[in-house]
């Protein structure tokens, strides 16, 4: 749902401004920013996140450290690492498909397929990802602790 009430412009790339609450982004570029925990390694999207969704298999509550994971993918092209980029940790999960850490605090950062960022874990963008979770995945291997809130679809594994 749209929220039509006006918002102050957002300062972007020092003279372009955004106003997220009007709810038309224009010719304007988008900017997303993100980072880890201990704030080593920074990052720059410059799109629209997609594809949101929560993953609760065991691999991923594994690699997320929690009870699911929160990623949405980006589009190609659109991110690029602007601080640290020498202390993340790559882990290749499966053949072409792998995770970016940060060396120094562990954070789960992003996913990558085959070596390009193919999507982000929005716990690690900086304020509102302008995207909510649209699906959650694997939920017949759910943790038995793992309670599910909120209205979006669940599947037993992937969406059909």
């Amino acid at each position: 749902m749209l929220n039509t009430a006006k918002a102050a412009p957002e300062p972007i790339f020092g003279f372009l401004s955004r106003t997220r609450r009007e709810g038309a982004w224009g010719e304007l570029p988008m900017l997303l920013t993100g980072g880890c925990f201990c704030g080593l390694v920074r990052y720059e999207i410059r799109a629209p996140l997609s594809a949101a969704r929560s993953c609760h298999c065991s691999r991923c509550r594994k690699a997320f450290s929690g009870a699911a994971s929160a990623y949405a993918q980006v589009e190609p092209g659109a991110f690029a690492w602007v601080a640290g980029a020498t202390d993340i940790v790559r882990y290749e999960s499966g053949p072409g498909w792998g995770w970016c850490f940060c060396r120094r605090c562990g954070s789960t950062l992003c996913g990558t397929h085959d070596g390009e960022v193919h999507g982000v874990t929005l716990g690690c963008i900086d304020g509102d990802p302008g995207i909510g979770i649209a699906m959650h995945l694997f939920v017949g291997s759910r943790a038995p602790w793992d309670h599910i809130g909120g209205d979006a679809p669940q599947f037993e594994q992937g969406p059909q």
